[in-house]
């Protein structure tokens, strides 16, 4: 299904975080004042903006960046979310943002005073450590408490990345994944097990199939996902089992078979640890609320 959520790190600073998982285009609109700065990214799948009515768009792809600003005028969002696609997008009031940088940041044409009050548009590739912290906002494995700290750490991390245009690629944050190719074997990884959770392949097996070292692969996929190949499996899978249940499709012994538990005892024991009740009592849950 499409879902959105808008974030308030703090006064004049907004996350807003756009997931359509369904068969349907999606659209969202929200009056975005003239003070605010927009950085939108791709992160799977294509959007558009429109603007003036539906007389203008731009596109927006995959593993693509726009940054609009306009002083003089209002750049309200309006996107068209295609199937299967998430956006996530930041807005910051533009005197935050010059208080993010030093009176040094004299390489972002942006800051300098040339351009103050102008129009900018820019569109750029998401490089490959812009794409982890990318893909961190939307796999996390977090008590919701710390959410909104974990969201505003890594949105910062995000724009000092998008700035930071002569990136090292001899840091050693985690060098490996600097390599963009690293980075789809390790997506591939994460499609891959997915499309086999009900049997899903052993860690060596995994490695082999994307082309990458185990340790590598273990690595990457923490540092991309939050979590380990088969924590992240784990709550995918719960995820899902929730989903089929809601559908009203399926019942409890059907969906455990559907996500690779051959005896409904296990997934009972395992749908309770992820959601702290069972899924029978979950599905009266739903009938009642209906």
């Amino acid at each position: 299904m499409g879902s959105h959520e808008e974030i308030m790190i703090e006064d004049g600073f907004y996350i807003l975080r756009f997931q359509n998982d369904s068969d349907e285009t999606t659209h969202f609109e929200r009056d975005v004042d003239t003070d605010l700065i927009q950085f939108h990214f791709g992160v799977k799948g294509r959007a558009k903006f429109i603007f003036n009515q539906g007389r203008y768009a731009l596109d927006l792809r995959e593993e693509l960046s726009l940054f609009l600003y306009n002083p003089q005028k209002e750049l309200p969002v309006h996107l068209e979310i295609a199937p299967h696609s998430w956006v996530l997008s930041v807005l910051v009031s533009i005197k935050k943002f010059h208080g993010f940088f030093s009176e040094q940041a004299d390489h972002i044409p942006f800051l300098s005073p040339e351009n103050t009050d102008k129009k900018y548009y820019k569109d750029e590739k998401i490089n490959p450590s812009m794409a982890i912290v990318l893909s961190q906002l939307y796999h996390f494995n977090l008590h919701p408490s710390i959410k909104k700290l974990y969201f505003k750490g890594k949105v910062y991390e995000l724009l000092s990345l998008y700035f930071n245009r002569a990136e090292d690629p001899n840091a050693e944050q985690c060098p490996f994944l600097i390599d963009e190719e690293n980075v789809i074997k390790i997506r591939k990884a994460k499609d891959f097990v997915i499309a086999n959770m009900a049997e899903p392949p052993g860690l060596q097996e995994l490695a082999d199939e994307v082309g990458i070292n185990l340790k590598k692969l273990k690595m990457g996929f923490r540092q991309i996902y939050g979590d380990s190949v088969y924590s992240f499996l784990f709550d995918y899978k719960m995820d899902y089992a929730r989903k089929l249940l809601d559908s009203g499709s399926f019942n409890v012994n059907e969906v455990g078979l559907r996500i690779g538990y051959s005896t409904s005892s296990h997934f009972i024991a395992a749908f309770k640890k992820k959601f702290g009740t069972t899924p029978k009592k979950y599905l009266m849950s739903i009938n009642e609320k209906v």
